[in-house]
């Protein structure tokens, strides 16, 4: 029988809110191969973060692995894979799912398909599968065949909702590799707080600024606005790169891809890579005095005119409603 095995990572236990996301799509191929779905996670931490999902699996464990180590992660998944004999590993492809699976399909030699919306077809007559996969930022869509006999996948980030967990525990095993003193080299040893509270990745609400925002004071309106709608400041990499706001802030394909359920962007005109970065946003608002410009052509809503006015009159509705 196929055995599909998901790679589901935790922090120190915890599970991030998309972290489920690639059970969506497992839970369909199984059913359409007839398979076995099984789990994995790294740390005895995350047993107990994945006792709700109902499914059996393994907990990876060794002393290396008691923080995030991308290469002895990828080296432990390999090991796995190969002594239980899986043919399918999928994982959610955010920053730490991608670089683990990308060291675990180096380990074995195979190729990884990155980034996949939809698995199109799992019949092809050599063996091969098709899928349809995000690349170049966003820009477009592939679709690509898989001719490997062990086929690894990253799943986009909020292509798919998360399944609703069904209640009930399955067996998960612990799982002890052997894990070279070298692949240690690469590791987290410490943690620095930056900020508590919510973040970029999972306000409900953010609202982000770009050149037209014109100074880093300028900012003071966009957080005042946040704040009454209970979310967080983002911004495009020219703030960024202009030096108004933190690169931390910066949403975008190299800043932080977001979900949250309303985006407002405040003078940004949006090019690809910030469309990557909130294009899985439920509601888009853009605020910008050209109507061509390709977020406002691209968003839900649209505000053409000066967004210091516009955000001013915002902010004094809210504040007058009881």
């Amino acid at each position: 029988m196929t055995r599909i095995l998901v790679f589901v990572d935790n922090d120190r236990g915890t599970l991030s809110p998309s972290a489920l996301e690639a059970l969506t799509p497992a839970y369909s191929l199984a059913d359409s191969l007839d398979a076995s779905l099984e789990l994995a996670t790294v740390g005895e931490g995350g047993r107990a973060a994945l006792e709700p999902v109902g499914l059996g699996g393994y907990v990876i464990s060794h002393p290396v692995l008691s923080d995030y180590a991308p290469e002895a992660y990828g080296d432990a998944l390999a090991q796995l894979v190969s002594e239980e004999q899986f043919s399918v590993v999928i994982s959610l492809g955010d920053d730490r799912g991608a670089e683990v699976m990308a060291h675990m399909a180096a380990v074995l030699d195979q190729p990884l398909v990155a980034n996949v919306t939809e698995i199109a077809d799992t019949e092809g007559p050599d063996g091969s599968w098709e899928v349809i996969r995000v690349r170049w930022g966003g820009s477009l869509l592939e679709r690509a065949r898989l001719r490997s006999d062990l086929k690894f996948l990253t799943i986009a980030p909020h292509t798919f909702p998360a399944p609703e967990p069904n209640g009930g525990a399955g067996p998960l095993t612990t799982f002890v590799p052997e894990i070279p003193d070298s692949l240690a080299r690469t590791r987290v040893v410490e943690r620095v707080k930056l900020a508590e509270g919510l973040t970029l990745a999972t306000a409900p609400v953010v609202v982000s600024g770009g050149r037209g925002v014109g100074s880093a004071e300028n900012f003071a309106i966009l957080e005042e606005l946040a704040d009454l709608l209970g979310g967080v400041v983002g911004c495009s990499r020219v703030a960024t790169n202009n030096g108004w706001r933190p690169h931390s802030d910066q949403v975008g394909q190299t800043g932080t891809r977001i979900a949250p359920d309303l985006y407002i962007a405040c003078g940004i005109s949006g090019a690809v890579q910030h469309w990557v970065g909130c294009m899985a946003s439920k509601q888009i608002l853009a605020i910008n005095t050209d109507p061509e410009a390709p977020l406002v052509t691209k968003a839900d809503y649209a505000v053409i005119g000066d967004l210091h006015e516009i955000l001013a009159a915002v902010i004094a509705e809210i504040k007058a409603r009881p």
